[in-house]
């Protein structure tokens, strides 16, 4: 990583897709975000600046796996992320199909309830980890 002299995360040199990891993961680490509004927040900040923070909200639902520990809440703020960079259902629909498999075969599963019981802890590090392939993903497009 990358730190100027007052301590802060300088983004010199360094990869949109890796910003966005750092941020993401920082974010969840603050405790002010959960998964996915982290994941949401440095995607909204970075690839749709117009849009408002409230946005954010829209994903609110999704931590823990939406609350009952389903789907994992960095990869649905992840979807909902790409829908609002990209409005096209079609563009999408494709890469939220890319990022589920990407994210199988990192985890095994996109199961909140199964990450939390075998990869303890795992949480910040995934949710920055959603938001690099979110980023990588757009820089593409």
């Amino acid at each position: 990583m990358l730190w100027n002299k007052s301590g802060k995360l300088s983004p010199e040199g360094m990869e949109l897709s890796e910003i966005c990891r750092l941020e993401a993961e920082a974010l969840y680490r603050s405790g002010k975000y959960h998964c996915a509004e982290a994941v949401m927040e440095v995607i909204r900040k970075h690839f749709s600046p117009d849009t408002p923070e409230s946005v954010v909200c829209s994903v609110s639902g999704f931590g823990a796996g939406s609350g009952s520990g389903c789907i994992c809440g960095a990869v649905s703020g992840g979807t909902v992320s790409l829908g609002l960079v990209l409005a096209d259902k079609k563009k999408t629909t494709h890469l939220t199909r890319e990022l589920h498999i990407w994210f199988k075969d990192k985890y095994g599963v996109t199961c909140c309830k199964t990450i939390r019981q075998t990869h303890k802890g795992a949480c910040p590090v995934l949710t920055g980890e959603v938001a690099g392939k979110i980023a990588e993903m757009l820089a593409r497009q």
